[in-house]
């Protein structure tokens, strides 16, 4: 099951905050507005990891914090397999694939989890698949993928050939959940960004929900960006957004 730690309080949802900063300064800048006792599950993406590399996981694993390694690898099964083997030794507790890389991509990531963290002696990272993007419209899946499904339809699509493949849950819009969880094991994960409290712009996010919606449609974990990061005081609003879904 996903925990967060607030105030040495295990709350059963995290709120992933998506450090998307393009150095390490700002990212410290942001960090240290937290108490250190406070245990924060981060989402570090491609900007920051490809910028700084594995040093930057060891780091924040030192803080005591929960890392979502965001990579969402692509291609084909044994260059997936060895990648996910050397993100298995890092001591992540999540890391993405797209399921458009198809089932047997997808077990080799998960083959490649296993034994990384085997050798290490650590906990298998889950293993969480990107369906559609949030930037995606209906509109850009229809005419730009090609696809004839509804989004719902095809993310429930996605989201089962990442089940029967072995895959943990997936990275879907919180608009999707409702429709998606009764059609799933009841452990699967429904991780979702395109969190935005109640009036704030949506950015380059098409489909968004509030964190209580997204509570309240089923979501297993919300990721959550700007609306932390560029807040006038990031602890407060993180605070508010997890007891929000909570």
């Amino acid at each position: 099951m996903l925990r967060a730690v607030q105030n040495g309080v295990f709350m059963e949802k995290p709120v992933m905050i998506a450090l998307d900063f393009k150095d390490r300064g700002e990212l410290n800048q942001f960090l240290e507005q937290f108490p250190e006792h406070l245990k924060l599950t981060i989402k570090l993406g491609m900007e920051l990891f490809y910028g700084m590399g594995p040093e930057i996981v060891r780091d924040m694993r030192q803080k005591g914090h929960d890392i979502f390694l965001d990579l969402k690898l692509n291609d084909i099964p044994n260059t997936v397999e060895k990648a996910m083997m050397q993100l298995g030794r890092m001591g992540v507790q999540y890391t993405t694939i797209h399921a458009m890389g198809g089932s047997d991509m997808i077990r080799a990531a998960k083959r490649g989890l296993v034994a990384g963290a085997r050798e290490v002696d650590l906990p298998t990272p889950k293993l969480l698949a990107v369906t559609e993007l949030t930037s995606i419209s209906e509109k850009q899946l229809s005419e730009e993928q090609n696809v004839s499904l509804p989004m719902a339809d095809q993310v429930l699509s996605l989201a089962k050939l990442t089940s029967t493949a072995g895959g943990d849950g997936v990275i879907c819009s919180p608009n999707e959940v409702s429709y998606l969880k009764p059609q799933l094991p009841e452990d699967f994960l429904f991780v979702t960004p395109g969190i935005r409290p109640a009036g704030a712009a949506k950015g380059d996010q098409k489909r968004t929900m509030t964190a209580a919606e997204a509570a309240k449609a089923g979501s297993s974990a919300i990721v959550v960006g700007r609306p932390i990061t560029q807040s006038e005081d990031p602890v407060v609003a993180y605070q508010a957004i997890l007891s929000e879904f909570n």
